[in-house]
């Protein structure tokens, strides 16, 4: 995953130096041990306290896996944004046998969550596939099987594109819920379902890089090293770019990810090879081209 990126860009900064000396410029290594999921202490502090100490960049490269099967195929130049919340249903808990006397409040919720997954959101932009809504749980707390539960929660995500904003989209899950709750459905005769809806903290945004120098520069270098023209690409889940976006253009160019995140996590050592290479043909051109 991130650690052998970090490896090759080392071992690639160290080879400039020996080779073509110091670069007219800077480098900065920005390396966290708390990247996955909240990440209260890691990218986002990092790049506060560097910019309150005066740094600035002119572009960042992040070493994610981003190749689906050679090096060489992929260069992520934006993310889609991602929103996650749960949805709480309320009903009145009572007897299987006598529903009349309770309001199950699972019908209720299997429409709302229908309702979050057809229609679509969009039908995808010239940069962005199409966003997508999965409902990820669902939890009543009753493991008894003649029991109409008291309340149900459903948890969701969204990966959205550039059609949306992290608002935008929350407002149309909330429509979408409202109309479903009304709407009767699996409940006939019964009042608007009760619920509530709450937010997971830092909703992801949607980006793109639109800088042609860093994207140029980086995909002459996959091409040079590989011979492949690498594709463009804002596919996949996010990653720690939607931070650092805020403080300067970024792309993304890494190892193979066909193992990341699995038990036996690998990569061939030719790969670290060969990706210490691009990157190190990165550097020398991309400094050539501040100096030029």
């Amino acid at each position: 995953d991130m650690k052998g990126g970090i490896a090759c860009f080392v071992a690639a900064m160290a080879r400039h130096v020996e080779r073509h000396g110091s670069p007219s410029g800077s480098v900065s290594f920005l390396i966290t041990g708390d990247e996955e999921g909240p990440a209260v202490n890691g990218t986002i502090k990092l790049l506060r306290w560097a910019h309150d100490r005066g740094e600035r960049w002119d572009a960042c490269l992040v070493g994610e896996p981003t190749n689906p099967d050679r090096l060489g195929d992929m260069i992520k130049i934006g993310r889609r944004g991602s929103v996650s919340g749960t949805v709480t249903v309320h009903g009145v808990q009572g007897h299987v046998a006598y529903p009349h006397l309770a309001d199950n409040p699972v019908r209720a919720a299997l429409k709302m969550a229908e309702a979050l997954m057809d229609p679509p959101f969009d039908a995808g932009t010239a940069d962005f596939q199409p966003s997508n809504l999965e409902v990820t749980a669902i939890d009543t707390g009753n493991r008894a099987t003649n029991v109409i539960p008291a309340r149900v929660t459903f948890a969701f995500n969204i990966r959205h594109n550039d059609s949306w904003t992290s608002e935008s989209v929350q407002a149309e899950i909330v429509r979408r819920v409202a109309a479903a709750a009304a709407g009767g459905g699996l409940r006939p005769g019964r009042a608007p379902a009760r619920y509530d809806i709450d937010w997971a903290e830092r909703p992801s945004q949607v980006f793109l890089t639109r800088d042609e120098r860093l994207v140029a520069s980086l995909s002459a270098a996959v091409e040079a090293r590989t011979g492949r023209v690498p594709s463009l690409s804002t596919t996949g889940g996010t990653s720690d770019a939607r931070f650092i976006k805020d403080y300067c253009p970024v792309v993304e160019f890494g190892l193979v990810g066909q193992t990341m995140h699995m038990v036996d996590e690998n990569v061939p050592v030719a790969d670290l090879e060969a990706l210490t290479g691009i990157y190190e043909t990165f550097i020398a051109r991309w400094f050539a081209d501040a100096s030029a």
